[in-house]
């Protein structure tokens, strides 16, 4: 997987962008298309954890090769419970 970084739209020092990648290899990682497109380009949502297990959410657009994070914070705990609700489903 391989993710373009530069002029990264946010700023990257709250998360860096090794943290970032991590979340997208998580393996119970969540990727959701939203369900309202108001952009000319699809853009998808992210949940997942980086190896410190720190929980991060990326919205983020692809065109199937490489990856652009347009946005990335810290789940919410709305977004955590959400996301260990969906991985015990899996289970």
């Amino acid at each position: 997987m391989e993710f373009d970084w530069l002029d990264a739209p946010f700023d990257l020092k709250p998360i860096p962008p090794k943290e970032i990648e991590e979340s997208f290899e998580d393996p119970f990682s969540l990727r959701i298309l939203p369900d309202t497109v108001q952009a000319t380009e699809a853009r998808y949502f992210n949940l997942g954890r980086a190896m410190t297990g720190r929980g991060i959410f990326t919205v983020f657009w692809t065109d199937g090769k490489a990856y652009r994070a347009i946005f990335s914070r810290e789940m919410t705990p709305e977004e955590t419970a959400f996301y260990e609700r969906k991985n015990s489903e899996l289970s």
